[in-house]
């Protein structure tokens, strides 16, 4: 038996191997053998919206900082606060939604309070478009928090 030969006799071993565990697992736990994928989760709307505040909240951040490095403030220094603030929070509430957790609802309370604060202060430059679009987005994700906040 040459090497070639070895090596596809293993790697059908393996595979074989493989098979039987994931068998074995799905009768252990009452599952099907085969991996189904959720389509469409419950929260995909708040998850949506999170993950829009979030990749806008970056892109503000971005831009508040090309405003400061020009020696520019324009009162900004708050508003990158809270757009901070939104973006970890908007992070954690999506990852939460994902996984369908038992703490959402409490997290989406908090996260009110945090796009409502970060929607008021990105209004104060709605002239600029980032900004704009950014309390646009802290307003979906208020109402979209408001769904399912108890």
């Amino acid at each position: 038996m040459d090497r070639r030969e070895m090596l596809k006799v293993a790697t059908g071993g393996l595979m074989l191997a493989a098979a039987g565990s994931t068998a074995f697992a799905a009768e252990k736990t009452k599952q099907p053998a085969v991996h189904q994928h959720a389509h469409g989760k419950k929260y995909q709307s708040l998850i949506d919206a999170a993950s829009d505040s979030v990749k806008k909240g970056q892109a503000c951040l971005s831009h508040g900082l090309e405003i400061f490095s020009q020696g520019e403030n324009k009162g900004m220094a708050i508003c990158a606060m809270r757009v901070s603030d939104m973006v970890a929070a908007c992070t954690a509430i999506g990852l939460l939604a994902n996984n369908n957790s038992p703490q959402l609802t409490k997290m989406a309370k908090v996260v009110m309070d945090i796009c409502k604060d970060c929607e008021k202060e990105c209004l104060k430059f709605a002239d600029e478009e980032i900004c704009k679009q950014t309390a646009e987005s802290c307003a979906v994700c208020f109402n979209e928090c408001k769904k399912i906040a108890v």
